[in-house]
């Protein structure tokens, strides 16, 4: 059970990540680039793939998609990381060094997803 600790966080953060894209979509809609169509359906089919992959992970026999699904939609998401970090007008230094910080972020997640391929 231990030594799949790692996996079940992981599958924990993007099953409850996923249903968060259904109970506060707003938060979603906020940072979706502009020149994307249909911003409300791409919440919440980011939210379908977050919570469906993150459940394949748990079980050995889907483990594997489940890790590829997770890499193709951090990759998915990468534009929104961007423009959420190049939108931002606040004054919060702190804030601004989240969402740079987040960049890399998500290529330790990537990494992080292809341990369990």
């Amino acid at each position: 059970m231990i030594d799949n600790l790692g996996l079940y966080i992981m599958a924990g953060i993007y099953i409850l990540a996923g249903i968060l894209h259904f109970l506060k979509p707003r938060v979603y809609l906020k940072i979706m680039p502009p020149y994307l169509p249909y911003h409300l359906l791409l919440v919440y089919l980011s939210g379908i793939c977050e919570a469906l992959f993150g459940a394949l992970l748990l079980f050995p026999a889907t483990q594997s998609i489940g890790a590829w699904g997770i890499i193709a939609t951090l990759i998915g998401v990468f534009p929104a990381n961007i423009y959420m970090l190049t939108s931002y007008k606040g004054k919060k230094k702190w804030y601004k060094l989240a969402l740079w910080l987040r960049l890399p972020l998500q290529c330790l997640l990537i990494y992080w997803a292809w341990l369990y391929t």
